[in-house]
């Protein structure tokens, strides 16, 4: 690779960084292509993308983020192989993916060596259950209004049932008075 488009390359993932807040890196050592082929595919159908590049072009994308990524940097994250997944949606997408196809391989490969969350570093393949646990903006905004909305349907079912109660009461004098 020349030197021109290897600078092209670190430019490109630093971008790429910038745009996805949310990012995975992996080691999938260990699998074979078809395999590789296959976890393309699955994160493909979950709106996730996959690369392999190599680390050290990782590192000089990330040391020019404005975001402090010392940790990834000079942590033993960056040794091995190494692939990326990106997400812009749904911070537990690449976890759930990463999860359903180590069940089909029966295997704890591909592990997570780091995950970056809105610039929350997460290391080790220990929390890709609390990962994959994780709801998305959207999915907390829509919790947010419906506990929002509840008290507010609380006090008007016992309005409209007070309501009943009462005109009750009203008609019940009424007719006590004649």
């Amino acid at each position: 690779m020349r030197k021109e488009d290897k600078i092209e390359l670190v430019k490109d993932l630093t971008q790429k960084f910038k745009e996805n807040n949310i990012f995975y890196l992996l080691d999938a050592s260990g699998l074979s292509v078809a395999e590789v082929n296959s976890f393309r595919e699955s994160c493909f159908k979950k709106d996730v993308e996959y690369k392999v590049i190599k680390n050290t072009f990782i590192k000089k994308a990330l040391e020019n983020q404005e975001e402090d990524y010392s940790e990834i940097i000079n942590g033993d994250s960056l040794k091995g192989f190494s692939g990326l997944l990106f997400a812009n949606q749904s911070p537990s997408g690449p976890a759930k993916v990463l999860k359903e196809f180590r069940k089909t391989l029966d295997s704890d490969h591909p592990s997570l060596k780091v995950a970056s969350i809105e610039s929350d570093i997460f290391i080790g393949d220990n929390h890709l259950d609390s990962l994959s646990k994780l709801k998305g903006k959207e999915e907390i905004i829509g919790d947010i209004i419906l506990l929002l909305q509840s008290p507010a349907k609380n006090i008007i079912s016992l309005l409209k049932s007070s309501e009943n109660k009462i005109s009750g009461v009203v008609k019940a004098l009424e007719n006590k008075q004649e």
